[in-house]
């Protein structure tokens, strides 16, 4: 969401009144789009939804043909095969003449005096593919399209500024959104109407599509000005709000960051899910924000009560069926409250936070399942989403075919299983059981995963029937309860779940895989370098993988995402397939938003924090440099989410939620804080004083902004200084690597080396500290205000125990 201040009511009754379309709709828009749009993926005990039929969808960044029977194939590409996004490149033979965002485009709404219709979406997204096939792929829709709009196609992963400014008309117009997203503009791409999903005949509530197309393309030919009254009202609305101020009254003082957090501790309570973890009823994401707030949340408050709810939910998404059992990932997001039945796609931005999760959760309770977890999420990124030369690709799809015969793709193929279909693979692989009989192999899983020979996933929850005799592995209790039920020991019990999950692991690999996104994306590699970071910092078995990854990672982003002469990051670039190093850029270069300086400055300092290589802290401090040049605020504070003078971009906004992904802003404000103390720069600390003010009106603060309260409560309480100070010895990794064990989100490690005072990034601390005795010695300061040094390594980690880890009973 963005920054829409008290006009927003206003606007949105006069947008109701002028919105309203032609009678020949029925009704213009459903009453909710999400309510909708859960109906028709959660599906409906009173009312059915038809099976669907989706086109086999564009792979490896070429466009299928194929179609259902008795349709003719499109034999001719529309304007999109020039592209690479694999978004775009899935609609190259479409019969709607399709246009990618750009002047060509914009110049023949100008010329001819038509509206656009722009659809926004993303490779991977369902809906996406069933709008495709129900209306792009048919001709008598795509005439209407071609004789009456100008049509453009915009991958909301590639341009997300466009993406969010026309949510943000959807949401204040509608009240909520999603995708695919519709939207009608003028030639001069003023917003006039918006919708996301339409079906091909009314129903849910909706209108047709056909019957929108027509209505409002009647509309602009007989009532132009209605329509333009309400595009400029929002427009107007929109730049008024782009130069907002602060509210002065709601200024953060002393003491708010308390206030501010009892008030959301509080929130989180309230809409806490007591039975199956997460918050708020279904659909429910991971929302690891809000995952990562509550950690440091128990930090401060040492709230028992606080550390359970996260602690919960991570177990409960852990054992759910969004997680992929047999071989790792999260798809993401659940469709049913007990974290069951799921969206299947994949995202790499879930990945990266939930690895970072994880390891927080590892450091936090020392419980091995949860490093389980986020090693299997590294394994899937190693094998099914990295480039080989090291960045990682954005997602793979939900749907997915059958079998290789079929060409009509259902959601969940991939991933859902039969019950024969698991007896058999067992009973074929007998061999790798050992003493096992594959019979009692398969009781033991079947009970376990909660396994059903009609399948165990609900009608209510599977609208096209895809799942229909299928199961979704989920644990339903523990693996303390199966090793009980069948008197096993833990060691033998843990070995045949490894097994069998990887006899399955072989067979789900023969078949057809879903659709990958081989885009790159700046921002959500920065995701997954904090991810692997955190994931090393944990120092088990692996953790020299880990940080291999993450440097291969870092050297990735350095070479193809940045232009070290401009200074610039750049979006995304594009592979082919896993294993193919092929790598492709845009031929007009899509430049960094707030958010791949964000999160990649967030990559930068975790990976500091976890090698110490002061390389690394510079160029995140030169990375912030460019962010302050290109996004921020001077008059009135914060970052807006692109560039000033940005082409074609009708309004600058400045995001106020954390999401799925946590906003450009929150993460900014926890970078500021950290660069600000680690150069030693009050510059810094000033500006995320004036960024957290811009916010702090926003309420309650702490449930919207969770990222952000972290990063205020960092800022009025102060950062944990560990300096260690020693020659670069082992005796010196010794002590790092005990800090680096712990979650301490407010700390910062400096590695002060006497013999080696230039490299350090804060001459004050070269100067402030010594070596005790001549040995390797590590102070712990808050503030200024330092604890005794120590010189013994577990008398370290003693005091670190004490000050930051309380057993859980």
């Amino acid at each position: 969401m963005f920054r829409v201040r008290p006009l927003l009511p206003r606007i949105r009754s006069s947008l109701q009144t002028t919105l309203k379309l032609q009678a020949d709709t029925s009704q213009s828009e459903p009453e909710s789009v999400r309510r909708n749009l859960r109906l028709l993926h959660n599906g409906s005990r009173s009312r059915r939804v038809s099976n669907q039929k989706f086109r086999t969808m564009a792979t490896g960044g070429e466009a299928s043909k194929e179609v259902s029977a008795g349709e003719e194939p499109a034999k001719q590409g529309n304007r999109l095969v020039a592209s690479k996004s694999p978004y775009l490149l899935q609609h190259a033979y479409n019969p709607v003449d399709w246009y990618p965002w750009g002047e060509e485009a914009f110049e023949k709404a100008r010329s001819e005096n038509k509206i656009i219709f722009l659809s926004v979406g993303y490779s991977t997204c369902h809906w996406c593919h069933v709008m495709e096939h129900e209306s792009f792929e048919s001709p008598v829709t795509a005439a209407i399209m071609n004789e009456k709009f100008v049509n453009i196609k915009v991958d909301r992963e590639e341009r997300p500024d466009i993406d969010k400014i026309y949510m943000q008309f959807l949401l204040m117009s509608k009240g909520s959104g999603g995708w695919p997203m519709s939207v009608w503009l003028t030639p001069t791409l003023a917003p006039l109407v918006a919708g996301t999903y339409f079906p091909p005949k009314s129903r849910y509530g909706m209108p047709s599509f056909n019957a929108v197309l027509k209505s409002i393309a009647k509309k602009w030919e007989t009532d132009k000005e209605s329509l333009l009254t309400a595009g400029s009202t929002l427009l107007t609305a929109l730049q008024k709000n782009q130069d907002a101020s602060a509210v002065a009254e709601a200024a953060f003082g002393v003491g708010s960051a308390i206030e501010k957090l009892s008030e959301a501790i509080n929130v989180h309570k309230q809409r806490f899910d007591q039975t199956h973890g997460g918050f708020g009823s279904e659909p429910k994401f991971p929302e690891v924000p809000r995952i990562n707030f509550l950690f440091h949340a128990y930090l401060v408050t040492k709230d028992a009560d606080v550390l359970d709810m996260v602690i919960e939910t991570l177990t409960q998404i852990g054992k759910g069926g969004i997680n992929d059992h047999i071989f790792g990932g999260f798809a993401r997001y659940a469709t049913t409250e007990d974290w069951h039945n799921v969206h299947f796609e994949k995202m790499l931005y879930d990945q990266g936070q939930l690895m970072a999760a994880f390891a927080n959760a590892y450091k936090v309770t020392r419980d091995e399942t949860f490093l389980g977890y986020a090693d299997k999420i590294y394994k899937y990124l190693l094998k099914d989403l990295r480039h080989p030369l090291g960045g990682f690709y954005a997602g793979e799809d939900a749907d997915s075919l059958p079998t290789h015969e079929d060409n009509v793709k259902v959601e969940g193929a991939f991933y859902a299983w039969t019950w024969d279909e698991i007896q058999a693979a067992f009973k074929d692989q007998a061999q790798r059981l050992d003493d096992i009989t594959p019979e009692r192999a398969f009781e033991i899983y079947a009970y376990h995963y909660d396994l059903k020979p009609p399948g165990n996933v609900p009608a209510y929850s599977d609208p096209h029937g895809h799942l229909t005799g299928k199961n979704i592995l989920i644990v339903r209790g523990s693996e303390e309860d199966s090793i009980a039920n069948f008197s096993l020991e833990a060691d033998k019990f843990k070995k045949l779940l490894a097994t069998t999950n990887d006899i399955l692991h072989v067979v789900r690999e023969q078949r057809p895989r879903p659709h990958l996104d081989t885009k790159i994306i700046c921002a959500w590699n920065g995701l997954v370098l904090s991810g692997l970071c955190k994931l090393g910092n944990c120092y088990s078995a692996n953790r020299d993988q880990y940080m291999q990854t993450a440097k291969e990672l870092l050297d990735f982003l350095r070479k193809e995402m940045y232009d070290p002469e401009k200074k610039l990051l750049i979006r995304s670039c594009y592979g082919v397939a896993v294993g193919d190093e092929t790598l492709e850029k845009n031929e007009s270069q899509i430049d960094g938003f707030l958010d791949d300086y964000a999160f990649l400055i967030k990559g930068l300092l975790d990976y500091y924090k976890a090698t110490l290589d002061v390389d690394v802290l510079h160029w995140a401090k030169a990375l912030q440099d460019t962010q302050d040049k290109l996004f921020w605020d001077e008059r009135n504070g914060a970052y807006f989410f692109s560039q000033q003078d940005a082409p074609n971009v009708i309004v600058r906004l400045k995001e106020d939620h954390d999401g799925a992904e946590p906003c450009g802003n929150s993460v900014s404000a926890r970078n500021l804080v950290l660069l600000g103390h680690y150069y030693d720069e009050n510059a810094y600390l000033q500006k995320a004083g004036k960024l957290l003010n811009f916010f702090a009106d926003v309420s309650p603060f702490g449930h919207a902004l969770p990222e952000m309260l972290s990063a205020l409560l960092m800022h009025e309480n102060g950062l944990d200084l560990v300096a260690v100070v020693g020659p670069d010895s082992p005796d010196t990794q010794r002590f790092v690597e005990i800090c680096r064990k712990f979650y301490i989100p407010s700390m910062i490690i400096v590695h002060v080396d006497p013999s080696n005072p230039g490299e350090a990034s804060n001459q004050r601390l070269q100067t402030k500290f010594k070596m005790v005795g001549g040995k390797t010695t590590v102070y712990i300061c808050h503030e200024r205000a330092c604890r005794m040094p120590v010189t013994d390594p577990q008398q370290l980690e003693d005091n670190l125990m004490a000050y930051f880890f309380s057993k859980r009973d």
